[in-house]
C-alpha cells in the first residue's frame, strides 16, 4: 500500500497505470451496478484511485474509503466544502461514514 502524501498529483505517480481499463463498475449487495467510473480524460485520476483501492483491499468498506479519501488528498476537503462536485470522492466519504460497502469491479479495455 502506498503512503498517501499532501497532494493528490503526488499520490496518482505512485499507482499503477490505468491503460488497459475501459471502466471500472461499483456494485452494490445485490450485484446491482450503482455507478460507473470511464477511463476518459478529467475521470482517470478516480479510475486510478478507485483500481487501486480494488488491488490494495479487494472491496470498498470504510477501510479503503478511509484509504481512498486520503488518496484524494485536497479533492477530499474540497468534497467535504461542496457537496456534489466531487461525485468519486462523495460515495467514499458515505462509505467511511457507515454508508454500505461496495464491490468494485475493473472491466478491462
Amino acid at each position: 500500500m502506498i503512503q498517501p502524501g499532501a497532494t493528490f498529483k503526488d499520490n496518482l505517480q505512485q499507482l499503477p497505470p490505468v491503460d488497459g481499463v475501459q471502466r471500472i463498475d461499483l456494485l452494490d449487495g445485490t450485484g446491482s451496478v450503482v455507478a460507473s467510473i470511464e477511463n476518459q480524460p478529467g475521470k482517470q485520476g478516480s479510475l486510478a484511485v478507485y483500481q487501486y483501492l480494488k488491488q490494495a483491499f479487494g472491496s470498498l468498506d470504510a477501510s479503503a474509503a478511509d484509504h481512498g479519501l486520503a488518496v484524494f488528498a485536497e479533492h477530499t476537503a474540497d468534497a467535504r466544502n461542496r457537496p456534489g462536485a466531487h461525485p468519486n470522492v462523495d460515495r467514499l466519504l458515505e462509505i467511511a461514514a457507515g454508508g454500505a460497502p461496495l464491490r468494485i469491479e475493473v472491466v478491462a479495455a
